[in-house]
């Protein structure tokens, strides 16, 4: 199973938006979960899809804070898949600790600005994962 990003560095990356940590954390989780785990593209992009979808729709609905609430939404979602899939396990803890660290802030732009790195490292995870999927076809 893919060893989880720690959550000091999803604080770092999440919170202080550290890009470095980011990129090297990406890296080798993408790859443990397209080599290690069997984890598939569609599996990953089936949260992905959505988590775009809250991104474009987040700054018409900033002050509403809708944004925040379809994340927060995403959760039982995650969970269900967790659950359906062990495969995704590590995947979905991830991406369940993301969004716990976006809905930490308290200030709307603050919560948009650690949603953007939220978004950053998934879509970074995903694009590991591609290039390592595809080597071992």
């Amino acid at each position: 199973m893919a060893k989880r990003i720690d959550d000091q560095t999803m604080q770092s990356i999440i919170v202080n938006g550290d890009a470095v940590k980011l990129v090297n954390s990406a890296e080798a989780f993408g790859r443990e979960l397209a080599l290690e785990d069997g984890l598939t593209k569609s599996q990953i992009r089936n949260v992905f899809g959505e988590v775009r979808r809250i991104e474009a729709d987040w700054e018409e609905e900033s002050q509403s804070g809708a944004g925040l609430r379809r994340l927060l939404l995403l959760k039982p979602r995650m969970a269900y898949l967790r659950k359906r899939d062990p495969k995704s396990a590590a995947l979905m803890d991830m991406l369940t600790t993301g969004v716990d660290l976006v809905a930490g802030a308290t200030a709307m732009d603050e919560q948009y600005r650690r949603f953007r790195h939220f978004v950053e490292l998934f879509e970074a995870i995903l694009a590991y994962h591609t290039a390592n999927e595809r080597k071992q076809s």
